[in-house]
């Protein structure tokens, strides 16, 4: 079973998709994010990744607000990601509702922050690893910041319950999920790891499906806002589940 988080990234208040993690190249689409959420909660799905690229880019959380009113609108559980460099932005996700934080950069460049937050808040945090190869990326994809598996080492000594893996090399690519590297990040650890990057057809989701027991949660964006399937679609494929 495979849970599925549809993404709705946020810019300037639109939900938008970037390729590579790039600012410079984002797609619009003409869509308020609460009805974005609205209509992936209808469709059945039970959770939703929330991103603050505004918070990412710029340190400015713009759009954190509207976790409340996604969570309000759809009932789904949010996982709130964008932009966290303190404990007070863990606070806010989760007092606006969110069930989960995942924490990028700061975890990456002050790894003593996540045995903070681990000890303030409890399981409901992630560690996001972006990387290109075995080369983590932080702020907004712009800097290197050392090794995948020293990382997940690392975070997995200090209980971290689970890791969001992106290959940015795959993301918004609608390329495919980088499956071989994502088998090594789960034999890595004994945390969860949600799948984040490339999903481009029904069959991705499928071969994530049984890619490693620990693989047990996949992110879903372009390949949905482009119309490549449905969440109906994904949800049935992957066995909808929490």
């Amino acid at each position: 079973m495979l849970t599925l988080y549809p993404a709705v990234d946020i810019k300037d208040g639109r939900a938008v998709r970037l390729t590579q993690g790039r600012a410079d190249a984002e797609t619009v689409y003409d869509v308020d994010p609460v009805a974005a959420a609205g209509r992936f909660a209808d469709a059945g799905s039970e959770w939703l990744h929330v991103v603050d690229l505004d918070a990412a880019f710029t340190g400015e959380p713009r759009n954190r607000h509207l976790i409340e009113r996604i969570v309000e609108a759809t009932g789904c559980r949010v996982q709130a990601s964008g932009g966290v460099r303190s404990l007070d932005d863990v606070e806010a996700s989760l007092g606006y509702g969110a069930e989960r934080v995942v924490i990028g950069t700061m975890a990456l460049s002050e790894p003593t922050f996540v045995a903070e937050v681990l000890d303030r808040v409890g399981p409901r945090i992630a560690v996001g690893l972006d990387a290109r190869g075995t080369t983590l990326q932080a702020r907004g994809w712009t800097e290197e910041a050392g090794d995948l598996f020293e990382a997940i080492e690392r975070f997995t000594e200090m209980g971290v319950p689970r890791f969001v893996y992106t290959d940015v090399a795959k993301d918004g690519m609608l390329a495919g999920p980088n499956v071989e590297m994502l088998r090594r990040v789960a034999e890595a650890t004994d945390a969860h790891v949600t799948a984040s990057g490339g999903v481009a057809t029904l069959d991705d989701l499928t071969t994530l499906a049984g890619c490693h027991e620990r693989v047990d949660a996949a992110i879903v964006g372009k390949a949905l806002y482009s119309g490549a399937f449905t969440i109906e679609q994904a949800l049935e494929v992957a066995g909808a589940g929490s």
